[in-house]
């Protein structure tokens, strides 16, 4: 009897029971019999596991038309603990940070070492000598105090932190450091943190210079010192500066964000560029000029994202366009 009821049980248990089959089993079921057959599993007579049970559930609701209304609750409740992480960091960054635009910050362990690998790549480098070359910026003391010092000096103290986060300008001096240019163009110079990342680089390698470009006249004014040796700093629209300048191994956009002007920036340093130079683009992920351009020319592309640690911002990326030639 207890394995009759056991069986009858565990048949209206099944999710994927049929109706015809359920019917039937309650039609043969007197009273009686399903009375007993409760008792018995009151008395433990009848085992089953709740888990399957549960499981079993889940499966057939998964498989039902009320599938995206069960799940509302738990995605619900994922959205709500992502948004409050993202809250936390961006209130923490309210009440810490002075920057309102060009944000700085440091990147996510395993994202660090995905950028290192990506420079490699495009190098043609040992991913070892790519990581030594980030940690010769990482541990750089003097060109922080001189970002700290600097920064609190300057008339624009109230708008830039003067704690040095280097994020992807950590690749920026990676591959500065890797490909040993002669001379380095950068569009956007802002404040000048990211030309004092490429003096750095250049004054490493023992030769160089760096030419940087802003159409504002109170930028790079972080450039200082030793630095600011190797560094030219123009002021003025980069089109026809760039169409003037010599010979460019190193070509970084940073400067106006549009596909249009970014696309006018490559072209007008197309003729400018050395055999094999590399052309770099700060937040490529804005526009897709960089890659539809080394398409058009007959060059490589390659792409890498930014995982920010511990801030709001989602991060921005370098593209890097480059032909078979001497770096490699």
């Amino acid at each position: 009897m207890r394995e009759h009821y056991g069986k009858c049980f565990k048949c209206l248990l099944k999710p994927d029971a049929t109706g015809r089959a359920r019917r039937y089993w309650c039609q043969r079921l007197s009273q009686v019999a399903r009375t007993k057959a409760v008792n018995a599993c009151n008395e433990g007579l009848i085992q089953f596991d709740i888990r399957s049970v549960t499981r079993q559930l889940r499966q057939h609701i998964a498989s039902s038309p009320l599938a995206s209304l069960a799940a509302l609750p738990s995605r619900i409740a994922t959205v709500g603990r992502y948004n409050a992480s993202t809250l936390t960091q961006s209130v923490r960054w309210l009440v810490r940070s002075r920057e309102h635009t060009n944000f700085t910050y440091d990147l996510e362990p395993l994202n660090r070492e995905h950028l290192a690998w990506f420079i490699a790549s495009v190098t043609d480098r040992p991913v070892d000598d790519v990581r030594g070359f980030m940690l010769e910026l990482e541990h750089d003391g003097e060109l922080r105090e001189l970002v700290r010092d600097t920064t609190e000096m300057s008339a624009r103290r109230g708008l830039a932190d003067p704690v040095a986060r280097w994020h992807k300008r950590l690749g920026w001096y990676a591959i500065i450091r890797a490909v040993q240019p002669r001379h380095v163009v950068e569009t956007g110079t802002d404040k000048g943190l990211g030309s004092l990342v490429l003096a750095s680089a250049l004054i490493r390698n023992g030769s160089g210079r760096l030419t940087t470009i802003d159409i504002n006249s109170s930028a790079g004014y972080l450039i200082r010192g030793r630095y600011a040796d190797v560094v030219d700093v123009r002021v003025g629209d980069s089109l026809p500066i760039l169409a003037a300048v010599n010979e460019v191994d190193v070509f970084l956009h940073d400067s106006l964000h549009t596909f249009d002007h970014e696309t006018r920036e490559y072209r007008a340093v197309a003729p400018r560029l050395a055999d094999g130079g590399l052309v770099l683009s700060d937040n490529a992920h804005a526009t897709p000029a960089l890659p539809q351009w080394a398409e058009q020319t007959g060059r490589r592309f390659a792409y890498w994202q930014e995982r920010p640690a511990d801030h709001w911002y989602s991060g921005g990326g370098i593209g890097v366009a480059w032909s078979i030639g001497k770096w490699r």
